[in-house]
C-alpha cells in the first residue's frame, strides 16, 4: 500500500520548496523575461536609449540569410555531435560490458574525458589540427590531404563535430554501460541457447532494453549540441570560416557581445529557447512511443 505524507498547514511544504523556486526565479524565469522583454526594444550601442519596435527584431532574423543558414549549420552539427557520441558510447560500452580482466581501469580511462571542459577540450583539438605544428595535421600532410580548417569550412565542422563529440562519449558510455549491466544474464543465455547470433541478441534484446536510457540521452545529447558546444566553436573556430561552423547559440553571443545588436541577440535567444521546448516535447509525445520499459 502506498504511503503518502500529510502536511498539517501550507507554510512548510511552502519552506521546503522555496529554495528551488528562488533559484528557479533567479536563474532561469528572470533571465527569460529580461531576454523577453529586451528582445522588443532596438537599443544603442552604449545603452543610452532604447526605441520599442515591438516584433521587428524576430521579423529581420527571420528574413536575414545568415541566421537562417545558421539554422542549417546548427541542424547539421547538433545531428552528427548526438548520433556519433551515442553510437560510438555504446559500442565502447559494449565492449567495456563484456571484458573479465581490467575491467574496472578501462572503465575508468573512459570516464576520464568527460572531466575535460568543453572549453579545454577545443584547446586540445585545435593543438592537434594546429595547421604549423599540429600532430594530426603534420600526419594528414604526409598523406597528401592538406589540412586547414581556418579557411575550409568543411574542415572546421568537422572539427568541431570531433571536438564536442568526444567529450560527450564518456558520458553516454556511463549511462550505456549501467544499462547493459542492468539487462539479466539469463535473457541473454536463453537467446544464445535457442541459436541467435551476437547481433540478433544485441538487435532484438540489448536494444529495446537499453531504449528508455536511449531515449534520455537522445534529450540531453540535443540540449548539449544547441547549448554547451559553445566553448569548443569558440577556442577553435570562433564561428568561421565565413560563419561555417556559427551554430545558433554561437550567433547570439556573436551578435550580442562583438556586434553589440543587443536586441537581435535577446530575440534570438528567445527563438533558441521555444525551438528547444518544440524539440524536447516532439522528442517526448512521439519519440518515447518507441520507448519499452
Amino acid at each position: 500500500m502506498e504511503k503518502r505524507v500529510f502536511f498539517k498547514g501550507w507554510w512548510l511544504p511552502a519552506l521546503l520548496v522555496a529554495p528551488q523556486l528562488l533559484i528557479s526565479f533567479v536563474f532561469f524565469f528572470y533571465p527569460s523575461g529580461q531576454a523577453i522583454w529586451n528582445s522588443l526594444f532596438l537599443p544603442d550601442p552604449f545603452g543610452l536609449k532604447t526605441e520599442f519596435v515591438g516584433l521587428d527584431n524576430f521579423r529581420f532574423l527571420l528574413s536575414d540569410p545568415y541566421y537562417l543558414a545558421s539554422f542549417k549549420t546548427t541542424v547539421i552539427f547538433s545531428t552528427a555531435v548526438s548520433v556519433s557520441s551515442m553510437a560510438l558510447g555504446l559500442y565502447l560500452a559494449a565492449l567495456a560490458d563484456r571484458l573479465i580482466k581490467g575491467a574496472g581501469v578501462y572503465q575508468t580511462l573512459l570516464i576520464w574525458p568527460y572531466a575535460i571542459a568543453p572549453a579545454i577540450a577545443g584547446v586540445l583539438w585545435l593543438f592537434m589540427f594546429n595547421g604549423n605544428i599540429g600532430l594530426a595535421s603534420y600526419y594528414l600532410k604526409a598523406l597528401g590531404y592538406e589540412w586547414n580548417h581556418t579557411l575550409k569550412g568543411d574542415q572546421a565542422m568537422f572539427l568541431v563535430i570531433l571536438a564536442s563529440s568526444w567529450g560527450r562519449i564518456s558520458y553516454n558510455f556511463l549511462f550505456f554501460l549501467a544499462g547493459l549491466q542492468a539487462i539479466p544474464k539469463s535473457i541473454i543465455e536463453a537467446a544464445a541457447i535457442d541459436g541467435a547470433s551476437f547481433w540478433k541478441r544485441f538487435g532484438t534484446i540489448v536494444i529495446p532494453l537499453l531504449s528508455p536510457i536511449t531515449f534520455f540521452l537522445l534529450v540531453v545529447n540535443i540540449v548539449y549540441a544547441f547549448f554547451d558546444t559553445f566553448g569548443v566553436i569558440h577556442t577553435i573556430t570562433s564561428g568561421g570560416p565565413e560563419q561555417s561552423t556559427t551554430i545558433l547559440v554561437y550567433k547570439v553571443f556573436s551578435d550580442g557581445f562583438v556586434s553589440q545588436d543587443l536586441g537581435s541577440s535577446a530575440a534570438q535567444s528567445v527563438i533558441l529557447l521555444v525551438l528547444v521546448g518544440i524539440l524536447t516535447v516532439i522528442q517526448f509525445k512521439y519519440i518515447e512511443r518507441k520507448v519499452h520499459y
